[in-house]
C-alpha cells in the first residue's frame, strides 16, 4: 500500500503551461546522445531530427548508476535513484526477504535472490509468456494488459513479515508517475519487455491500467533462439509494441479491439538498438560500430532506421488524429552501452573469478560455505555477500584486484586483463556510501565494481558489448522534450534522466512533488520547458 507520504491531495489535471494532455515517452534502450545527434545530421528529414527541430534537447544527459534497465527506466518514471528506489538491476539480493518457495518462515533464514527477469514468467519460451494464445507470434497483441497474472509466485522471494510472496510492483519503495495520473483520474498505458516490468505499477498494484509484456526472451520463430539473438527479429518483436502504441494513439487498447480513450502517459521500449550494439554478427553482417568507435556498422544502421520509422509512424497518426497539438514526445534511453569502440572490447569470464574467491575464501575459512550469494556482471560487477562484515568484503576487495589473466576480444583471440577488469571498487560501508544508503542496507550491493573500459564480464563469444556501468557510453543517453509549447533549444547543463518524472507530471498540469522519489531526493523539472 502507498504510505501517508504519497498521499499528497492530487487535483484534477489542470491546463499545463505547455497544455499537454498526454505524454508519449519513448525509451531507445542503448542509444546514445552522440547517437542522436549523428543521426539527425545524416538524416535532416527523420523523425528523430524533426524532434530535435521542434524540441528541447539535452545535451549532457545521464543514467542512474547501474546503468540498468530496471533503474534507468524505474528512475524516469519515479524520478528516483536506487538509494530512494530501492531497484539496483532486475537481478539483485535481499538479506531480509527469504528465498523463493519458502512455506513455513518460521525460523527461516533471511536472504534472498530477488529476479525480477524473465525466468518469472509461467512459460518463458513463449511470447505470451505463458498466457496460452493461439496464433503466436502475430497473435501477441491479445495478450493480456495485467501481465501480473503471468508471473509464477515460486519464483518470487518471500517476506517474513506476511510468509507471503513479494510482487514486483511490491518491492519497489516510491510510487510512479503512473500512480500520480491514476490518482488524478487520468488513463495510463505502457509495454515493455517482461511480465516482471509489472514493478512499474508501483506500491499500490494499479498504476498502469494496460500494460503490454511480450516476453522478449521466448524462442523466436524458427527455433533461431530469443528474439535478441538476431536483429531482424528483435525489430520483429519491437514492431508489435509499436502497433500497441498506435492502437493508444487511436483511442484503443494495445490490443485494438477495446475503445477506452488515448492515455495520458504511455509509451514504450526499443530493444533494435541494444541488440544491434551487442550481437558481433547478425544476418550476415557486423554488429556494432565501425573502428574507432562513433560511426555505427550496418546492422546498428538497420536498426536505427527501424526505430526512426516507428517513431514517425506515431508523430504522423498523432496529426492525424489532431493530438499532435497536446501531446508532448519524451525520448530518451533506459541506458546506454559499453564499449562502442570496437578495440576496446575485453571478454573477461566472471565465473572463473568469483568461483576463485569463493574458493579462497573457503580455503581461510574451513567450513564456510561460498562468500558470494548472487552476482551480477554485465560491465560492471555488483556482488552480495553472504558474510557482509568488513572482513569479509575487504576480502573480496583484495582478492579481486589481485587477479590477472586473459580474456578475449572482439574476435575473440586472446586479450590480457589486470586485476579482474576493475578500474575501482566500492566494498562494505564504502559500496553503501556510494549509492547513498546506510551500511546494512538491506538491498544495497556489498560490492560494486567499476570496470576498465571496455571490460564486458561474459564466458561466451556472444556479445561485444554491455550496461550497467559508469563510463559514458553507458550513461550518456539523449534526451529531448519536443510537444505544446516547448521551442527548440539546446541545453548544456547536465541533467538527469530521473528529471523525466516529474517533468510528465508538470506538462500535464499535475504536481511534480506528487512523487515520493522526487520530495526525497529533491528532483527537479527538466529546465527550458516553459
Amino acid at each position: 500500500m502507498l504510505t501517508a507520504l504519497a498521499l499528497l491531495p492530487i487535483t484534477a489535471p489542470a491546463a499545463s503551461a505547455a497544455g499537454a494532455r498526454h505524454v508519449l515517452l519513448i525509451s531507445v534502450d542503448g542509444m546514445h546522445q552522440a547517437d542522436l545527434v549523428a543521426y539527425a545530421a545524416g538524416h535532416p528529414n527523420s523523425a528523430m531530427a524533426g524532434l530535435l527541430a521542434r524540441g528541447t534537447a539535452y545535451r549532457s544527459a545521464s543514467t542512474p548508476v547501474p546503468s540498468d534497465s530496471f533503474p534507468g527506466l524505474i528512475g524516469q518514471l519515479t524520478g528516483g535513484d536506487p538509494a530512494a528506489t530501492g531497484i539496483y538491476y532486475d537481478a539483485t539480493y535481499n538479506h531480509r526477504l527469504l528465498p523463493a518457495g519458502t512455506t513455513d518462515c518460521s525460523g527461516a533464514r533471511p536472504g534472498a535472490t530477488v529476479n525480477l527477469t524473465e525466468d518469472l514468467d509461467r512459460d518463458q519460451s513463449r511470447l505470451d509468456a505463458g498466457q496460452g494464445l493461439t496464433g503466436l507470434p502475430d497473435s501477441v497483441l491479445s495478450m493480456t494488459g495485467t501481465p501480473q497474472t503471468l508471473l509464477n509466485p515460486a519464483g518470487l522471494p518471500v517476506d517474513p513479515r506476511t510468509c507471503r510472496p513479494v510482487l514486483p510492483h511490491e518491492y519497489l519503495k516510491v510510487d510512479t508517475v503512473f500512480e500520480v495520473a491514476r490518482r488524478a483520474g487520468l488513463r495510463t498505458a505502457w509495454s515493455d519487455k517482461h511480465p516482471a516490468y509489472e514493478i512499474l505499477n508501483g506500491p499500490s498494484g494499479g498504476g498502469i491500467q494496460d500494460l503490454f509484456t511480450p516476453e522478449i526472451n521466448s524462442t523466436a520463430p524458427a527455433d533461431t533462439g530469443d528474439w535478441t539473438s538476431d536483429n531482424a527479429a528483435t525489430q520483429q518483436y519491437d514492431a508489435y509494441k509499436a502497433q500497441a502504441v498506435l492502437n493508444e494513439i487511436d483511442g484503443f487498447d494495445h490490443s485494438g479491439t477495446h475503445r477506452v480513450g488515448t492515455p495520458a502517459i504511455f509509451g514504450l521500449n526499443f530493444q533494435s538498438v541494444s541488440t544491434a550494439q551487442k550481437l558481433p554478427l547478425s544476418g550476415g553482417r557486423p554488429g556494432g560500430y565501425l573502428p574507432g568507435g562513433t560511426a555505427p556498422g550496418p546492422v546498428l544502421t538497420s536498426a536505427l532506421d527501424f526505430v526512426d520509422t516507428r517513431i514517425g509512424a506515431f508523430v504522423t497518426e498523432l496529426r492525424r488524429r489532431h493530438l499532435d497539438r497536446t501531446t508532448a514526445i519524451i525520448l530518451s534511453a533506459k541506458h546506454g552501452q559499453s564499449p562502442t569502440d570496437p578495440g576496446a572490447l575485453t571478454r573477461v569470464d566472471d565465473g572463473k573469478l568469483l568461483d576463485g574467491l569463493n574458493a579462497a575464501w573457503k580455503a581461510a575459512h574451513p567450513g564456510a560455505g561460498d562468500l558470494v550469494v548472487q552476482a551480477t556482471d554485465d560491465d560492471a560487477m555488483l556482488l552480495w555477500l553472504a558474510d557482509r562484515s568488513p572482513a569479509a568484503t575487504d576480502f573480496a576487495k583484495r582478492y579481486l584486484l589481485a587477479q590477472n589473466g586473459t580474456g578475449t576480444d572482439r574476435d575473440g583471440a586472446p586479450k590480457a586483463f589486470t586485476d579482474s577488469g576493475l578500474r575501482q571498487v566500492y566494498a562494505g560501508a564504502d559500496a553503501a556510501r556510494y549509492f547513498g544508503v546506510r551500511p546494512g542496507d538491506d538491498r544495497v550491493p556489498d560490492l560494486f565494481g567499476v570496470v576498465q573500459y571496455g571490460v564486458v564480464y561474459t564466458g561466451g563469444k556472444k556479445k561485444i558489448a554491455e550496461h550497467g556501468g559508469v563510463a559514458p557510453d553507458d550513461r550518456a543517453v539523449p534526451l529531448v522534450v519536443s510537444g505544446p509549447g516547448i521551442g527548440r533549444r539546446t541545453i548544456s547543463a547536465p541533467v538527469a534522466t530521473t528529471q523525466i518524472a516529474p517533468t510528465i507530471l508538470r506538462q500535464l498540469g499535475l504536481e511534480p512533488r506528487s512523487l515520493q522519489a522526487v520530495r526525497i531526493e529533491g528532483t527537479q523539472v527538466l529546465p527550458g520547458l516553459g
